[in-house]
């Protein structure tokens, strides 16, 4: 299974920015997922294996930006224009591109992501 380390979570004001990182053991298609309190799963954005192809959930596009650099095995999440009902606990997550936690093989720790008002 590849192994997952994110960072780059913390507070920010409602229309700021943040960016999340998650560096992989090995390079495969990702996604990354959040989570509020009370709430389930839900997806956010994937990447392919390539790169060559982005997926998004209708509440952030336009807003967020999923990326990677391949020499890195790190996949990206720009956040901007961020609004508090973005807030929840960050996870990256290895193995697909779809919008179904369960086709995923492998998930990072979790990172806080707060926004305020």
């Amino acid at each position: 299974q590849v192994q997952l380390v994110e960072s780059g979570g913390g507070l920010v004001q409602a229309g700021g920015s943040l960016r999340l990182s998650c560096a992989a053991s090995g390079r495969t298609s990702m996604g990354w997922f959040r989570q509020a309190p009370g709430k389930e799963r839900e997806f956010v954005a994937a990447i392919s294996w390539s790169g060559g192809s982005t997926y998004y959930t209708g509440s952030v596009k336009g807003r967020f930006t999923i990326s990677r650099d391949n020499a890195k095995n790190t996949v990206y999440l720009q956040m901007n224009s961020l609004k508090p009902e973005d807030t929840a606990v960050y996870y990256c997550a290895a193995g697909s591109v779809t919008d179904t936690p369960a086709t995923y093989n492998s998930w990072g720790q979790g990172t806080q992501v707060t926004v305020s008002s």
